[in-house]
C-alpha cells in the first residue's frame, strides 16, 4: 500500500510538472501571438490611415475639378495660423476647406470618420474664418461615409449639414 502510494505521489509530481511546463509554453505561445497582433493592429491602423488621407485628398481633389471647371465656383484649401487661440485653445495652424459661388461661401470638411469633438472643433474654425474674412458663411457641410451618432446630435444643433454613405440619404 505504501508503495502505491509513493507511486501515485510520484505520478502525481511527474504531471505536475507536465502541466507546469505546458503552461509555459501556453504563456510563452500567447505572448508572441500578443506580440504579433499589437504590430499587425499597428500595420492596419497605420494603412488605414494612409487610405482616409489619400482617400480625403482624391475627393477634394475630384470635387475641386467639378465645382471650377464645370459650375464656375472657386475652392480653397485654407492653411492659416490661429494666433489668437480661437479653434484649438492655443496657436496653431487652421485648415479649411471653402467653395465660393458668387457671394455665397460654404465650408466644407471632408474626413474618412467623424466625431462628436470634430464637431465643435468644425464650428469654431468656422467662427476663425468668419471673424479673419470678415466674411458670412451660408452653408456648413461635413462629408464622411463614418460618423459617429453622438456628433449627429451636435451637429444639427450648430447648424452643420452632415452628408454620409447612401444609407442615410433621405429625400433624393
Amino acid at each position: 500500500m505504501q508503495r502505491d502510494q509513493e507511486e501515485q505521489r510520484q505520478k502525481w509530481e511527474e504531471n505536475t510538472q507536465r502541466l507546469d511546463r505546458i503552461e509555459a509554453q501556453n504563456s510563452a505561445t500567447l505572448a508572441e501571438i500578443q506580440k504579433a497582433n499589437r504590430r499587425y493592429e499597428s500595420t492596419i491602423g497605420a494603412l488605414g490611415s494612409r487610405w482616409g488621407l489619400h482617400s480625403e485628398a482624391s475627393f477634394r481633389n475630384g470635387l475641386k475639378a467639378i465645382l471650377e471647371e464645370s459650375f464656375g465656383g472657386e475652392v480653397l484649401n485654407l492653411n492659416e495660423f490661429d494666433d489668437e487661440d480661437m479653434v484649438f485653445g492655443r496657436p496653431d495652424q487652421v485648415e479649411i476647406d471653402l467653395i465660393i459661388k458668387n457671394d455665397t461661401v460654404i465650408v466644407c470638411e471632408i474626413k474618412s470618420s467623424i466625431s462628436k469633438p470634430e464637431m465643435y472643433s468644425f464650428d469654431r474654425k468656422v467662427a476663425f474664418y468668419q471673424q479673419r474674412h470678415q466674411s458670412s458663411v451660408s452653408r456648413k457641410m461635413f462629408i464622411s461615409p463614418m460618423v459617429d451618432d453622438r456628433a449627429r446630435p451636435v451637429a444639427e444643433a450648430l447648424g452643420i449639414e452632415i452628408y454620409s454613405y447612401a444609407d442615410t440619404v433621405e429625400n433624393l
